[in-house]
């Protein structure tokens, strides 16, 4: 299954992402975590550190030369190999019981993509744009791809072919109606598959009733351990509420999108 990540920024949606790799790996399963949010902090979020991070695929300049080409461009060009070279492995976190039966849980890194999708003839979009569309009709893994900031890549496009979105939002009149926004667009482009996620939401009221807003899949308390960590470690992983609440928060989110 492939599945986008969406919101407007700082709602949480690298988290969501993280968090939604992570289980799945942890339950057996294959999984490619694609960061095409220009924040790049999706790598960090999933337990590596800076140092650790790849170069993302957009400043390659020589794979972008051999593959779109300096002059005539290749705008098909051929990338089934990239996954397999380009990915960065992740940590998976420990299972109830244990690592026996673990999936394996892979970082691409594909910096910002502008005009994906919209006929732009940019050698490093073209590149990206084709591996984003090799990896959610190909794949056979699992895909979870962290979106840019707001409405940008599913206007242009760009991930009209995934299996479901997961809209996130903050509980905030704003949130909520860019949230809306994303959906429609989504669902103009086919996307029909959609599940809202609250987060930080304290108390259990049910958001306002906003044309296009998809139905609430989950809602998500300030979580203390992730507070108290967050100004000395990126991850999101391993937090004193992953067995309580997170995963039976991604199992409610992956539920709804079927």
């Amino acid at each position: 299954m492939k599945i986008a990540v969406a919101g407007k920024g700082g709602v949480g949606k690298t988290t969501i992402a993280a968090w939604l790799g992570d289980f799945l790996a942890r339950n057996g399963h294959d999984v490619y975590l694609v960061d095409a949010d220009t924040a790049l902090s999706l790598g960090q979020a999933s337990g590596l550190e800076r140092e650790q991070l790849p170069q993302p695929l957009v400043l390659r300049t020589d794979l972008v030369t051999e593959r779109i080409g300096s002059g005539f461009m290749h705008l098909n060009p051929e990338v089934g190999d990239l996954p397999g070279d380009l990915a960065v492995e992740l940590p998976v976190g420990l299972a109830d019981s244990g690592r026996d039966g673990a999936g394996r849980k892979r970082l691409l890194v594909m910096g910002t993509v502008t005009g994906a999708g919209g006929g732009c003839a940019c050698g490093a979009n073209s590149l990206l744009k084709a591996l984003l569309a090799h990896l959610v009709l190909e794949a056979r893994e699992w895909v979870i791809v962290d979106l840019e900031a707001g409405v940008e890549h599913l206007g242009r496009g760009t991930v009209a072919a995934v299996d479901g979105l997961v809209v996130v939002s903050e509980p905030s009149r704003r949130g909520l109606d860019t949230a809306a926004e994303i959906a429609r667009l989504a669902l103009g482009l086919g996307l029909k598959r959609q599940a809202l996620v609250l987060n930080r939401h304290q108390g259990r009221a049910e958001p306002p009733d906003i044309a296009g807003l998809p139905p609430l899949a989950a809602s998500i308390p300030v979580l203390p351990s992730l507070t108290a960590r967050q100004l000395t470690s990126g991850s999101v992983l391993e937090l004193e509420e992953r067995s309580s609440l997170i995963d039976p928060l991604c199992r409610d989110i992956l539920a709804a999108l079927k």
